[in-house]
């Protein structure tokens, strides 16, 4: 099992740049896909951004291809969201996703969550 800690998010402008980042627990860190979901009032939890267990796989959003990058660093057990050129409609709660095994980034059932971060655009 894993467990996830979001951390990085806030309020900024239009145009602006944010940069997420999720702490796992555990030593199979590895071991496990992540992904960036997020979440806006009225609306249904989308992915943003995915990466495989080694890198080497990622995918985004089209609404975000681009803007956004996911990377994660093994060593220190975690997953990153680098955010530019925010927008008002990026507005959201922004949650780190993991699940186990190696493979494609997405799809995949994503099994373990983070208690997500807020991120406010302002325009």
């Amino acid at each position: 099992q894993v467990q996830l800690v979001e951390s990085g998010g806030g309020l900024v402008q239009a145009g602006g740049s944010l940069r997420l980042s999720c702490a796992a627990s555990g030593r199979t860190f590895n071991t496990y896909a992540m992904g960036w979901f997020r979440q806006a009032p009225g609306k249904e939890r989308e992915l943003v951004a995915a990466i495989n267990c080694n890198g080497g796989n990622t995918a985004y959003a089209d609404s975000v291809k681009g803007r956004f990058t996911i990377s994660r660093d093994n060593a220190k057990n975690a997953v990153h969201l680098q955010m530019n050129s925010l927008k008002p409609e990026d507005t959201a709660v922004y949650y780190c996703a993991a699940d186990y095994g190696c493979g494609r980034s997405w799809p995949r059932q994503y099994d373990y969550w983070g208690q997500g971060t807020q991120v406010t655009v302002s325009s």
